[in-house]
């Protein structure tokens, strides 16, 4: 897998999430994703990006564009230093929230990517990467 291009971002206020949002559009549309395929890519790191911000107390995410030889795709990994979670299953479980929303956050954003990989420890903080190919 080669990595095209790549940029990292911070994410610490609303605004950042906002810059997230329409940094994540506009590299999916240079990569060549369809509407429908944007709007998935904006909607998983906008959820993953409010994450970050609200429960983690901030954090990074890094935009990569990537080819496989076969297909391009868009790589995205979130990172925070906060408190972690504690259970990662219970946390993927559509309706769990510990903030008082919908609790569709993780799990949706599970369902409108290709590949998911998260990894947290209590103490130690998240780091969650999503992918979606063209």
């Amino acid at each position: 897998m080669v990595v095209l291009k790549a940029e990292s971002l911070t994410i610490a206020t609303q605004e950042d999430v906002v810059r997230v949002r329409q940094t994540t559009r506009a590299w999916a549309a240079e990569i060549g994703f369809s509407l429908v395929n944007q709007t998935k890519l904006v909607t998983a790191a906008s959820e993953l990006a409010r994450n970050t911000m609200l429960y983690g107390g901030g954090g990074t995410v890094l935009l990569e564009s990537i080819n496989d030889s076969i297909r391009a795709g868009l790589r995205m990994t979130f990172e925070d230093e906060g408190p972690g979670i504690a259970d990662i299953e219970t946390a993927l479980t559509d309706g769990y929230t510990t903030g008082g929303g919908l609790g569709l956050g993780l799990s949706g954003s599970k369902r409108l990517v290709d590949e998911f990989n998260i990894w947290s420890e209590p103490g130690r903080g998240t780091r969650i990467t999503i992918l979606r190919w063209r």
